[in-house]
């Protein structure tokens, strides 16, 4: 079991300790409870989905890099799939504030990025605050989407984002977790590839600027992040972020990336380059080298 979910699996009922030892204790694990097992634990526990989830959250702000902060918050994003996806607050010593990841917004990113084609509900161990209700707007579950808190009835997006601006105001028929494919052609070493195809799949309506970010650690482990946009802009998330979540949430520190590789156009509206060798830069990397997107 990695050392961050010990503190916090004491914590938990014993009946659930039991069930979960070899699923934390697997070599593999990566911040995500399966569907199968998820079902084996309900059924173990004698949960409810909902339980689960709350029973759950200790281990998802265990993963939390509070560095400013040091507030943990966690996150539990329930897939349509049945897969339990971690999410985290991650904060940056060195790198503006903008580069933070909101916990809500580090599950949802986490879901995606692995594959998730829509999420039923999120529980969270605090209420999200007006930047993390805008981010999962952009969602294609929407305002129906289930947000989960301790001590509160579970209730939709909706009824904490009233009179909500998202994309279908916009006319954005393509939305967050919608499988998309620009015809981005992967080329380039994996790190290179792995950094396109994240690309590929950004999710950028607005500007249009496809962006990934592929991130190799010191013990070779590749991690890719896709750009996020958002329909109030400022809630988009960068593919560095997504990159970085997917690396904390699979256990590496953060200061293992040894190299970066972003893939965007020279001629998109805006540039993700300053703002991920800045936040590298902070992290110790300064390996970062910039790869044109080539369409098929």
């Amino acid at each position: 079991m990695h050392p961050r979910y010990q503190q916090a699996f004491t914590t938990l009922p014993t009946l659930l300790q039991s069930a979960l030892q070899p699923i934390l204790s697997a070599d593999d694990f990566a911040g995500f409870i399966t569907a199968s097992q998820a079902h084996q634990l309900k059924q173990h526990c004698g949960y409810s989905d909902s339980e689960l989830a709350f029973a759950l959250l200790p281990l998802a702000a265990a993963c939390a890099v509070a560095t400013l902060s040091d507030f943990k918050v966690g996150a539990i994003a329930r897939g349509a799939s049945g897969t339990l996806w971690f999410g985290a607050n991650m904060e940056f010593a060195g790198a503006t504030m903008q580069q933070t990841v909101h916990a809500e917004q580090s599950a949802v990113t986490h879901a995606w990025l692995r594959g998730e084609s829509m999420l039923v509900s999120i529980t969270v161990n605090y209420t999200p605050c007006g930047h993390c209700r805008q981010f999962m707007n952009e969602l294609n579950s929407g305002t129906l989407l289930t947000i989960e808190l301790p001590g509160r009835a579970a209730a939709p997006l909706g009824d904490y984002l009233p009179d909500a601006f998202g994309p279908r105001d916009l006319a954005i028929t393509t939305l967050l977790m919608d499988a998309i494919d620009h015809g981005i052609s992967p080329s380039g070493d994996a790190l290179e590839q792995a950094a396109l195809n994240a690309a590929n799949r950004s999710h950028t309506p607005y500007s249009q600027a496809y962006s990934g970010v592929a991130l190799e650690t010191a013990e070779g482990g590749i991690f890719a992040g896709s750009y996020a946009e958002n329909a109030a802009f400022n809630p988009s998330l960068p593919p560095l972020q997504g990159a970085l979540n997917l690396l904390n949430l699979a256990g590496h520190s953060l200061s293992t990336v040894q190299r970066a590789v972003l893939a965007e156009s020279p001629q998109a509206k805006l540039s993700q380059q300053n703002a991920t060798a800045t936040t590298l830069a902070a992290l110790g990397c300064s390996n970062l080298n910039v790869v044109a997107l080539v369409k098929a």
